[in-house]
């Protein structure tokens, strides 16, 4: 179904969309272990690049997502996850889409373009 031999290290990318909204909440990776059992859960697991191991996502935040769509390129490498995102946000930094910058119209910086939705320090704890 998917072609993870495409894939760098077996790593297909997942972006990840709001079901209702459409908005874009993040850009993931996933491994064949992760793609199955996101679909056997119907929540949302990926492959953490920096821990090097599986990631339910909401593990440590308690904001889940639940998968209630997936679609699949024609080249059978990348998928888009339509999901419900449980709890206020899917970035880590507290943000609800990891997208929450945009360049700016000089293309010198970046312009944080939304506020943070929890503090990470309290979720995490870390």
């Amino acid at each position: 179904m998917l072609d993870f031999n495409k894939g760098e290290q077996g790593l297909l990318p997942a972006i990840v969309q709001d079901q209702a909204s459409g908005e874009v909440l993040m850009l993931a990776y996933i491994n064949e272990e992760a793609w199955r059992l996101t679909v056997a859960t119907g929540k949302a697991h990926y492959w953490s690049r920096s821990r090097n191991k599986i990631w339910l996502k909401g593990e440590s935040s308690g904001h889940v997502q639940l998968v209630r769509e997936v679609r699949v390129d024609c080249d059978a490498d990348t998928v888009v996850f339509k999901v419900e995102q449980l709890g206020a946000a899917a970035c880590h930094t507290g943000h609800r889409s990891c997208f929450y910058r945009r360049l700016s119209a000089d293309g010198q910086e970046l312009e944080v373009t939304e506020n943070p939705v929890f503090d990470p320090a309290e979720v995490y704890k870390k």
